[in-house]
């Protein structure tokens, strides 16, 4: 008999290392030649999208394009160190580092451009599409890629930014204090079809809601999103290790059960934006609570279907028919 069930699953996940940790960021602002910006800083890529968000949001404090803006950030011996790939930090932390290196770089452009101009000062200068304009006069402008040309070498015009996440460390006596910051909040429903003869639980489909702070880049968070979920299914249903004895027995791809394109649902992501005011351009990392609520909500489904609590993962067929023969058991008992 196949029946079925709908759960919900919500969670909340403070960002950064936490605790008090010190949780610092930097960055390095160069005006490279023909004017373009080159960020160097330690944030490393591993498929959450740092490579276009950290140089989308140089490109917004400095007027220009993404493809204005180069990027290097594996390269030990040119970048300063900006944490690790952890925590959900990055998009945060080193956001923020970038965006204060880059407004330090827009007033050193300000600056580089009044001695060029011959103004008195920089008031109502302007960054306009890699051009320093002075606004009430726009005859009176010079472009990066000429200031490029003119501070070269040991003149070169660069500069530097540091952020450092504000928390606490918690009380050890009472538990008390802000041990993260900003938290994140997200809500997944599912909806499941389990057969009861069969074991196998399907998914049919999903709303799940991420807040975001403020969306950089749309369409990487909902990537974000679907693969959290890919994997958030994978950890409910599949992915069994299967140790006895302390050794693995589904050691290889063929035993361990991983999702593919196949079990994927399509899901109705919503982005929920309630910009951060000490996020860069409110903007929040959503890296790893996108998998938290899934399995949770697959699991509530399941019981809403079959009535059955199920309190070990992943869910597999097996697993599954041997808790409804339990549960149906201690009926007739």
């Amino acid at each position: 008999m196949k029946k079925r069930g709908i759960g919900i699953g919500i969670s909340f996940y403070g960002t950064g290392y936490g605790n008090g940790f010190p949780d610092i960021s930097r960055a390095i602002i160069r005006l490279l030649p023909k004017g373009k910006i080159g960020i160097y800083c330690g944030v490393t890529e591993v498929g959450q999208g740092a490579k276009t968000s950290m140089r989308q949001i140089g490109a917004e404090v400095l007027g220009l394009t993404v493809e204005d803006i180069e990027l290097v950030h594996e390269n030990t011996s040119l970048m300063p160190d900006s944490g690790t790939a952890a925590a959900t930090r990055q998009t945060y932390n080193t956001g923020n580092a970038i965006k204060v290196a880059c407004e330090n770089m827009r007033d050193e452009l300000f600056e580089k451009a009044r001695i060029q101009l011959g103004l008195n000062s920089t008031v109502g200068l302007i960054l306009e599409k890699g051009e320093v304009v002075l606004s009430f006069f726009p005859q009176k402008r010079i472009s990066y890629e000429k200031l490029s040309e003119i501070y070269i070498g040991d003149d070169t015009i660069e500069t530097k930014g540091e952020f450092i996440a504000q928390t606490t460390q918690m009380d050890p006596e009472n538990g008390q204090g802000a041990p993260y910051w900003p938290y994140t909040f997200n809500a997944c429903a599912v909806e499941v079809e389990v057969d009861t003869k069969t074991g196998i639980v399907n998914l049919l489909r999903s709303t799940f809601a991420q807040d975001v702070g403020r969306a950089v880049n749309p369409g990487l968070l909902e990537g974000q999103m679907d693969g959290g979920f890919a994997m958030a299914l994978g950890y409910a249903l599949l992915e069994d290790l299967n140790l006895q004895n302390g050794k693995m027995k589904n050691n290889k791809f063929s035993k361990y059960l991983i999702p593919t394109a196949m079990d994927m649902i399509d899901i109705n992501n919503i982005i929920v934006e309630d910009p951060e005011s000490t996020a860069p351009y409110g903007a929040k990392g959503i890296g790893e609570p996108v998998m938290i609520p899934i399995a949770p909500a697959i699991l509530n489904a399941i019981y809403d279907a079959i009535g059955v609590r199920i309190t070990e993962l992943p869910v597999t067929p097996e697993r599954l028919i041997k808790a409804l023969g339990e549960a149906e058991e201690k009926k007739i008992g």
